[in-house]
């Protein structure tokens, strides 16, 4: 539509300019009809740009009903009789999943952990970390395998009780506006003030917290702009500790952190981890060098399994991923 407006002008300041020179119309005229031009073109320009959102709304809607008429997840099954005692002994039989059938990510997933032991999940973008996670928590189902805990298919528990026994720290953290305090009780919302205040002591944000003007009061804005990144990532470290799952997953959590916020957050997730099944998906190997287990995947496999030393010593996958991030220098 701006063209056309344009051409429109073009066409008007050319012929207008040859009947000038003719004398059959003043410059006044000209003026004129170029205002016309565009009182002529404004509102059809509008038109088409509303047109355009119009095809935007409808696009935006087609996804919203979509999701509404999706169908509510429904368990049928019951939880076992001792769901409340939970070691988190896992285990990883011959899992195969892919999003698609034609799209195979985890091609023969096998691994068996014990309850207590800290595991390392490492490898190179897309070798299907974060998903192994996804189907521990049940976002997905499996094509074939089996996950078990304590022996229990996990397909014999509820989703939301299973993803009740599991606690998430993830590298995005998520903070919702709202007080300091009712943050980190998002996950238990029955805890008390001591509860809450005892949590963020193990997190190391609870110093930070009696800084704030109103203290665990303080509300944080819509954006969470108010506070640091690393100490938002304190915040959700200190909700998992009140939550106190059977289960911790810690997916890449200091990635975009400074190297003196994560000496903290270390420390915080050290306290985090006594005592619990934990899984931590990194990519600074640096972080992962004291796991029981370091469970290496490449291309939905994994290819090496075990400690640190003893990977390092192989020379084989794993050894070659660390040292492309530390070179070594030999004197």
């Amino acid at each position: 539509m701006n063209f056309v407006g344009n051409v429109g002008y073009v066409c008007v300041a050319i012929f207008g300019g040859y009947l000038a020179i003719k004398g059959k119309i003043s410059i006044g005229d000209i003026q004129a009809f170029i205002q016309y031009n565009k009182q002529f073109t404004q509102p059809i320009g509008q038109i088409a740009q509303i047109s355009g959102n119009l095809q935007s709304m409808v696009a935006a809607a087609e996804r919203v009903f979509e999701f509404l008429e999706q169908d509510e997840e429904k368990d049928s099954v019951k939880d076992p009789a001792n769901i409340d005692n939970l070691k988190g002994n896992i285990k990883f039989d011959h899992v195969k999943f892919g999003y698609t059938d034609d799209r195979i990510i985890i091609k023969d997933f096998s691994a068996d952990v014990k309850d207590g032991q800290k595991i390392a999940i490492v490898g190179p973008t897309g070798a299907g970390k974060t998903t192994i996670v996804k189907l521990l928590m049940r976002f997905y189902d499996l094509n074939s395998g089996k996950i078990t805990i304590d022996g229990y298919d996990i397909k014999e528990f509820k989703k939301g009780t299973i993803r009740k026994k599991l606690g998430m720290v993830l590298q995005d953290t998520w903070l919702f506006s709202g007080s300091i305090k009712d943050n980190i009780k998002y996950g238990r919302p029955d805890a008390s003030d001591n509860d809450v205040i005892e949590a963020a002591k193990a997190a190391h944000i609870h110093h930070f917290i009696k800084t704030l003007p109103n203290g665990y009061n303080m509300v944080l804005n819509e954006e969470t702009s108010n506070v640091s990144a690393g100490q938002k990532q304190l915040l959700t470290i200190a909700r998992v500790i009140l939550a106190d799952p059977k289960i911790l997953i810690l997916d890449e959590a200091t990635s975009s952190i400074d190297t003196r916020t994560e000496i903290q957050i270390q420390s915080a997730m050290d306290n985090l981890m006594k005592g619990r099944t934990s899984f931590i998906i990194a990519h600074r190997l640096s972080t992962i060098k004291n796991a029981d287990l370091i469970l290496v995947m490449n291309e939905g496999d994994i290819v090496e399994q075990g400690t640190h030393d003893e990977l390092l010593a192989r020379d084989g996958f794993y050894a070659k991923l660390y040292n492309s991030q530390f070179e070594v220098e030999e004197e």
